[in-house]
């Protein structure tokens, strides 16, 4: 099997920077995970709070603790430095070697969408943001790998994309299309970028908020060495 993932994000229009954070960070016991963190609001302030939120969850994945015991203690850090008076979003996308299992966990009111071959699922049970409640968990969902699997992750600014011009963009259709055209055949990142450039589209091309989305496809692995690939483009203004 080849575990393939693309990001896509793009900060708010008029916006220096995006309030949204993605981190990436190895598995001591194999496997690696990302982490998406959507602070309040749009800006430097939310920059800040997100930051706070994925750095304590990759240094406890990096460390080796459980999905669900890094969530909880971004939670508990937040709500402990800012006294409860902000959120953010939290999700940790795993692919675990040792279980060999891929680990959905959500703090946020964005569902993800579970892809199993040609079948659409969405993984919506109501899970609460971290930083104010006190006993704030993530909802936590769990599948063997195998090929064909996959998910979308994606912050609130996707999910609105054309809420304002009546047009609001539905993912589920969009992420099916793109299946059955091929897309996310080529690779998860074709996935991601086609969904970002879809919701930016219906924003009339200025994104109204920060918007990020994460493309996770478990593929058949063909090539005969086992090399691992980043690639990274990141535009400096």
């Amino acid at each position: 099997m080849l575990v393939d993932v693309g990001a896509a994000k793009v900060r708010k229009y008029a916006s220096r920077e995006s309030g949204d954070t993605l981190e990436m960070v190895e598995r001591p016991h194999g496997g690696i995970s990302f982490v998406l963190a959507d602070g309040q609001r749009s800006g430097r302030a939310a920059k800040l709070i997100s930051n706070i939120a994925a750095r304590k969850a990759v240094t406890l994945l990096a460390e080796g603790a459980r999905d669900g015991v890094a969530a909880r203690a971004a939670h508990d850090y937040l709500f402990s430095v800012r006294r409860g008076q902000v959120r953010a979003d939290l999700q940790i996308l795993s692919v675990d070697l040792q279980t060999r299992t891929l680990v959905i966990s959500r703090n946020t009111e964005c569902p993800a969408l579970l892809i199993d071959g040609a079948a659409l699922r969405w993984l919506d049970e109501p899970a609460q943001p971290i930083g104010i409640y006190r006993q704030t968990k993530p909802v936590i969902a769990e599948y063997p790998l195998k090929v064909n699997l996959g998910v979308v992750i994606f912050t609130d600014g996707l999910v609105k994309a054309g809420l304002r011009k009546g047009e609001r963009i539905d993912l589920y259709a969009e992420v099916k299309a793109l299946l059955a055209e091929g897309v996310a055949a080529t690779s998860a990142q074709a996935l991601a970028d086609a969904l970002l450039a879809r919701a930016i589209d219906l924003e009339g091309g200025l994104a109204r908020d920060d918007m990020s989305v994460v493309a996770l496809l478990v593929r058949p692995h063909v090539k005969p060495q086992d090399v691992r690939r980043l690639h990274v483009e990141f535009p400096v203004p």
